[in-house]
């Protein structure tokens, strides 16, 4: 069994790699709230199919570069579709 980790594509500048936001929830050891924590994941997007507000399937694997760990395995749900001018 790999890890697996569910989150949402906030970066797609990079060739073959998106960077993707992974929410958890917590509580608070101390004080018992309940608290939302975020890491940004680097991941392998073999087809370059993955656009920013899309939630995608991460699994691990082995080291593909000094930061990916990860790599996409599905797009879960397709986000907002923006038009985006190049170079803004």
């Amino acid at each position: 069994m790999r890890k697996s980790l569910v989150g949402t594509v906030v970066s797609d500048k990079m060739k073959k790699t998106v960077v993707v936001r992974v929410m958890r929830r917590t509580q608070d050891t101390r004080f018992s709230k309940i608290m939302t924590q975020s890491k940004k994941y680097k991941a392998h997007d073999e087809k370059n199919e993955c656009r920013i507000g899309d939630k995608v399937l991460l699994v691990g694997t082995r080291p593909l570069s000094r930061e990916k760990r990860w790599r996409v395995q599905q797009i879960l749900e397709k986000g907002e579709i923006s038009d985006r001018s190049p170079g803004a």
